[in-house]
C-alpha cells in the first residue's frame, strides 16, 4: 500500500505532466476548478485548483465545495499517474470514481 506521501508525490507528479502537455494543447481549456482526491485505504483526502489550464496548491484535507472529486486507493491513484493503470478501465471497474459535470470530464481529458 501506498503512503500518504506516495499519494502527494503522486499528485505533484501529476500537475507537473499537465503542465508539461499544456504547452503541447493548441486550445488550452478554461479550466477553473477545484479539485478533492480522497484516498479510500488510508481515510486521507488531498486538494488542489485547476486554473489556467494548471493544477496547483496541492495538499493535504478535503475541500467539500471541490467542483471536481477524484476517489480511489493509494496503490491505484500512483499507478494512475505513473501510466501502469488507464484511466477508463479504472473508471469502468470502479477502482476510481470520478465526480465532475460532464464538461469538466471532457476538459480534464483534454489536459491529460
Amino acid at each position: 500500500m501506498a503512503t500518504a506521501e506516495d499519494c502527494k508525490k503522486a499528485l505533484e507528479r501529476l500537475a507537473k505532466h499537465i503542465a508539461a502537455n499544456n504547452e503541447k494543447v493548441k486550445n488550452k481549456p478554461d479550466l477553473d476548478r477545484r479539485l478533492a482526491c480522497d484516498i479510500t485505504d488510508l481515510q486521507i483526502s488531498f486538494h488542489g485548483r485547476f486554473s489556467g489550464g494548471e493544477l496547483g496548491g496541492i495538499a493535504e484535507g478535503d475541500d467539500p465545495d471541490a467542483q471536481i472529486r477524484l476517489i480511489t486507493g493509494s496503490d491505484e491513484l500512483v499507478a494512475l499517474v505513473d501510466g501502469r493503470l488507464e484511466l477508463g478501465k479504472a473508471y469502468a471497474s470502479g477502482k476510481v470514481k470520478l465526480k465532475a459535470s460532464l464538461l469538466d470530464m471532457l476538459k480534464l481529458k483534454k489536459l491529460m
